[in-house]
């Protein structure tokens, strides 16, 4: 299992999409090495124990971090916090 950060959601200058949000990997700083995680599952654990499960479909960008689009919506505050890949 591995340990991830939830660094914020995907969306245009007037839209945001609260299924798809960006995530970032320790020791993963290029775009290659982030390819290897596509297709493995992401969750996240809420306080009351209940767990929000998504999948990771692509890198984003050159530096690393990946784009995961999740089953149901994460909350706000949420950003920041730890998300375990499976």
């Amino acid at each position: 299992m591995v340990k991830a950060i939830f660094l914020g959601y995907c969306g245009g200058l007037r839209t945001m999409q609260n299924k798809q949000i960006l995530v970032r990997i320790d020791q993963i700083d290029n775009e290659n090495k982030a390819a290897k995680y596509i297709g493995r599952k992401v969750t996240w654990k809420t306080q009351r124990g209940n767990i929000i499960i998504g999948k990771i479909v692509s890198p984003r960008g050159g530096n690393g971090v990946l784009k995961a689009r999740m089953r149901k919506g994460l909350p706000g505050h949420a950003v920041g916090k730890e998300l375990n890949i499976i």
